[in-house]
């Protein structure tokens, strides 16, 4: 049987060229699914894990399409719409874009938050071939003029999941009413919750369905520990695993945007370089800090979850969850950072005493306990219970007492302070602890 190449899914030359001086030689499974669908004129609604060439898998179609489509570009007008949930997600796909077309003569541009409109209208100003936006500011610009939306013949969602997560709803549904009613549409999405089913039937006509999603919810090749530590013990435990050169390229997770900039500070001050990257830096900020992170300038990036799935680079060797996600599905988007394209890596997460809810919603998601790091577990840490022979949320006699529970809150009202630790609580009565 004759393997599959970009030449036989009907890829062009100037393309084929491209993809071979940036390296990429053989199609990986969402593309040789999805380009023949897409390439037919076929909507199309794509379940599968970030990592797997997905941006290759809708661009590579689209331009095609695009080169045989011979119409004339208008001023602030868009032929081709991708939209992702990220100002990194974002940029990445226009990096991409750009790679795939450097030998081709269609125009393209990056929309996002958190910079000057200026550079972004001059760019609208002739139209473009393609255009990669966050929902956000796309619609400032719609509202604004700048952008039309009445030419656009394909339309892109990446991430349709985390769009939803995000709260983009209402954005996307303005921004597709905005669109001709006659256009080729397709959904990318790492998992498919109702409301994601039900934006693709708002969305697409008839689409292929292709599902790419892997039996576990996380990679093989990601090593998952986990370790039993007091909050008021993780600095001091990061930093001591951090003293390991292995550790080459550490992306480190938090809840909060305060915790971030605190660790990537108490790191800097123990002559481990470090950056923060989260919701409350400018645009340029961000970028520097990834560019950085890339380069090896920095060995540390701590980050918030809004970076959990804008964050493509190759060989992070560990991810480090300094605070356990409140909601699983963002542990399974965290760790995916690490183990890129084939390669092996670390997930660590450190678990407090308070966090074990967290943790049991994260193995039950999983269907797997995470191995214990040896020597680390703290000895009053109460562990766990791992029984996921039934699959059920554990039901209460009684509504849950969150605060009995143990789960900490999200911002630093209560529970928490900033740098992670618990607050002191004077005259107190032992916590209960909710029975399951």
């Amino acid at each position: 049987m004759t393997d599959i190449t970009f030449e036989s899914l009907g890829i062009a030359e100037p393309m084929v060229r491209a993809l071979t001086e940036a390296g990429y030689v053989t199609p990986t499974p969402i593309q040789k699914a999805a380009i023949p669908e897409l390439m037919a004129g076929r909507d199309l609604l794509a379940l599968a894990q970030t990592g797997t060439g997905k941006t290759a898998a809708f661009t590579l179609p689209v331009m095609m399409k695009l080169l045989t489509g011979h119409e004339l570009r208008k001023s602030r007008s868009v032929r081709a719409l991708i939209l992702a949930p990220t100002r990194e997600l974002a940029i990445q796909i226009h990096d991409s874009v750009r790679v795939y077309g450097r030998h081709l003569h269609l125009k393209s541009t990056v929309i996002v938050g958190g910079v000057s409109q200026g550079a972004q209208v001059k760019a609208m100003s002739s139209g473009v071939d393609i255009l990669v936006a966050t929902p956000g500011r796309l619609l400032d610009h719609v509202n604004q003029g700048t952008v039309k939306l009445d030419t656009v013949s394909h339309l892109i969602l990446d991430e349709g999941d985390r769009m939803l997560d995000m709260g983009f709803i209402r954005d996307i549904r303005k921004i597709v009413a905005a669109l001709p009613k006659k256009r080729h549409s397709m959904l990318f999405s790492a998992t498919m919750p109702a409301d994601v089913e039900e934006l693709s039937r708002f969305i697409l006509h008839q689409p292929a369905r292709i599902d790419l999603s892997p039996p576990k919810r996380t990679a093989e090749n990601i090593d998952q520990r986990v370790c039993y530590v007091p909050a008021a013990d993780k600095r001091t435990l990061l930093l001591s695993l951090l003293q390991d050169k292995a550790y080459e390229r550490v992306l480190v997770f938090t809840r909060t945007k305060h915790v971030a900039n605190r660790i990537a500070e108490f790191l800097d001050k123990n002559r481990i370089p470090a950056d923060a990257i989260h919701g409350n830096k400018s645009q340029g900020a961000r970028q520097r800090a990834l560019t950085r992170f890339k380069a090896g300038d920095v060995r540390v990036l701590v980050a918030t979850d809004i970076a959990a799935r804008g964050i493509d680079i190759d060989e992070i060797s560990h991810v480090i969850n300094f605070e356990l996600p409140n909601e699983a599905e963002s542990y399974v988007h965290r760790i995916g950072r690490t183990a890129r394209a084939g390669t092996s890596g670390i997930a660590i997460s450190f678990c407090d005493a308070s966090e074990n809810a967290f943790l049991r919603d994260i193995e039950r998601l999983t269907k797997s306990p995470l191995k214990i790091m040896q020597g680390e577990a703290a000895p009053d840490a109460p562990k766990p219970e791992r029984n996921y022979a039934n699959k059920k949320r554990p039901s209460f006699s009684k509504p849950r007492d969150h605060s009995a529970a143990g789960k900490p809150r999200d911002n630093n009202g209560g529970g928490q302070r900033r740098d992670g630790a618990a607050k002191p609580r004077s005259n107190a009565r032992p916590r209960r602890q909710a029975s399951v």
